[in-house]
């Protein structure tokens, strides 16, 4: 599909300055439970360098525009979550709801199916945490092409197409943070329409999706004269650039929420999300994306971490800090053990010798821990050997029982279709969760996907997995004949049927999963 649009990005309008402020944009769709962490961080290092910014969440904006918009409700569910739309958003914003799982799920699949019932665009299906369209797939750059070039058959055109003006005025240079595939078609409409109508602008499109489109092995940039400048890894460098600006020596600011509503975001009071790392300080494991694209860990001094998040708490009096980190450093867990920050907490930790210790865990208990996510991936130590996970599986069981000992609930991760796991090796798994029963609060079940670009694909015989030259996986072909269908059937009639896994799954937050399990946990209390 040929690219209509032709902008040359030194041409920008007499009216804007040369110190004209930059937009930063995070798109729809992607969970509005907490602000997004990647333009704030972005806006702190712009105004930290004296260049002026504007953030736009258009995912939170655009979601609560189109849930207060009438729909022809022709079922007595529509109706009834049409009717009831104002009181969810006010329930998921309070602590009570999250005494009653019955009460969480009717509000969230009631605001979902608000969601689903507003946009009679023919194919398209919006909901709280995806965007999806029956003829457009985020996988295909010129299905994204044919939704910049029609930004008006996008649902949200009507919403963004009022509210880009507005914050466009004055702006010379507009950044887009795509991280999610159901982002992808949004942003392209509201690329397009910036390109439409505001052909001066400059674009830039960055964020977690584009680095790895752009860590594919053979890359070629198909959004030329539609995108002006592709970023892969962090932004900060290459914005500031544009700016005429070089990034200091030391140039790293605490994200900036300050211009983000965060009292509409649905969670009881705000989440405040941060970082300490990029990257994952073990990156052995096989398979894994970060590894096969080459991200390094880079993580921040521990001291500055600390007073980051200090002074962020103090700020913005959080109901829940939420740590992005890949895993948390063993290093920052002892941090936030000696100097508690100042609120609950939970993220991804790895599991090792310091989670095995009892004390350790009850002093991560008194700084505010209320939640670990846990990578497992398999209760077979050879599985977890051959995959270079690096976990013993004795040293796993000692984990969860201390942490369920401290009162910290856990989120276990689970990965099943590896090549390294048979059917056998899958029912050790089963055979580990049910043991472990009464330590695991809930756990994600995951097919694997085996990265395009891994260096282990080259030992399999492989295929297209997704359609789309922007998928980032391929198929393969089991060396055990442990089959993706094989995987399924085994998931479906076997694991989840097992009592014991179906009680857990049970506790799931529906839609908003681990980002809302904290406040489960903290309500249960």
């Amino acid at each position: 599909m040929p690219v209509k649009y032709t902008s040359n990005i030194l041409d920008m309008p007499s009216s804007i300055p040369h110190n004209a402020p930059m937009l930063l944009i995070f798109p729809p769709v992607a969970k509005p439970c907490e602000p997004p962490a990647g333009i704030a961080r972005l806006a702190a290092a712009l105004r930290g360098h004296g260049v002026p910014c504007r953030m736009l969440d258009a995912n939170l904006e655009g979601l609560l525009w189109l849930l207060e918009q009438p729909a022809t409700a022709a079922d007595t569910w529509s109706r009834r979550a049409a009717r009831n739309h104002s009181a969810n958003l006010a329930a998921l914003r309070g602590p009570d709801i999250y005494r009653s799982p019955e009460r969480y799920s009717r509000a969230v699949r009631d605001l979902n199916r608000v969601l689903a019932v507003s946009t009679p665009q023919a194919g398209a299906s919006v909901g709280l945490a995806d965007y999806r369209h029956g003829r457009l797939s985020p996988l295909q750059s010129a299905d994204l092409l044919r939704a910049a070039e029609h930004p008006e058959e996008n649902p949200l055109h009507p919403w963004f197409s009022q509210r880009l003006p507005e914050c466009l005025n004055g702006v010379a240079t507009v950044g887009f943070s795509l991280n999610y595939l159901g982002q992808a078609l949004c942003a392209f409409a509201m690329i397009g329409y910036v390109r439409q109508r505001f052909p001066g602008v400059r674009i830039v499109l960055g964020g977690g999706l584009v680095t790895s489109w752009m860590s594919r092995p053979g890359w070629r940039n198909p959004f030329g004269g539609l995108v002006d400048h592709l970023v892969a890894g962090p932004g900060e460098p290459p914005l500031l650039a544009l700016s005429g600006v070089a990034m200091a020596p030391d140039g790293h600011f605490p994200p900036d929420y300050s211009s983000l509503p965060l009292r509409d975001y649905l969670s009881p009071a705000p989440i405040l999300p941060y970082s300490a790392a990029a990257g994952c300080y073990w990156n052995r494991c096989s398979f894994c994306p970060e590894r096969t694209e080459g991200n390094l860990y880079t993580p921040l001094p521990v001291r500055r971490a600390m007073s980051d998040l200090h002074s962020l708490i103090a700020r913005t009096q959080p109901a829940m800090l939420h740590l992005l980190d890949n895993a948390v450093s063993p290093a920052f867990l002892r941090a936030l053990a000696d100097d508690p920050p100042g609120a609950p907490w939970y993220g991804f930790a790895r599991i090792g010798p310091e989670l095995a210790e009892l004390d350790f865990c009850l002093a991560l208990k008194r700084s505010g821990c209320v939640m670990l996510k846990l990578g497992l991936e398999s209760g077979d130590q050879g599985v977890l050997d051959r995959l270079q996970k690096g976990i013993d599986v004795g040293t796993a069981s000692r984990v969860l029982l201390n942490l369920k000992k401290a009162g910290i609930g856990v989120y276990l991760y689970l990965l099943f279709g590896t090549p390294a796991e048979t059917e056998q090796e899958a029912r050790r798994t089963l055979e580990f969760v049910v043991r472990h029963r009464d330590a695991i609060g809930f756990m994600n079940l995951a097919l694997f996907n085996m990265p395009l670009g891994g260096d282990e694909a080259g030992e399999y015989e492989t295929g297209a997995f997704y359609e789309g030259d922007l998928s980032l996986y391929t198929a393969f072909r089991h060396p055990r004949g442990w089959e993706r269908k094989q995987v399924r059937r085994f998931l479906e009639h076997e694991f989840k049927r097992e009592p014991a896994v179906a009680a857990i799954l049970k506790n799931d937050p529906p839609i908003f999963t681990s980002n809302h399990a904290p406040f489960f946990i903290a309500a249960s209390r």
